[in-house]
């Protein structure tokens, strides 16, 4: 299992940090990849639409979560 990894952004023009195992920031990226967008500007996305009750860190994991669960439904 990876470890957790701390990681720094800029979005909406300040720095902000999340934590994450290699894994989901893989998966991250690679979203960002395939929707044709800039890290950032996914994270930017996610941080906007998250639950002001959950970190950013969580909010990635679960868009990661369910992504994947996504795609894997449409394969089915």
């Amino acid at each position: 299992m990876s470890g957790v990894r701390k990681r720094s952004v800029t979005i909406r023009g300040h720095r902000t940090s999340f934590s994450l195992e290699d894994p989901f920031y893989e998966i991250i990226a690679s979203i960002a990849t395939s929707r044709g967008v800039t890290l950032a500007g996914l994270i930017a996305e996610i941080d906007e639409s998250r639950d002001r009750s959950s970190n950013l860190s969580s909010a990635l994991r679960i868009y990661a979560l369910d992504w994947v669960r996504n795609d894997s439904n449409k394969r089915r």
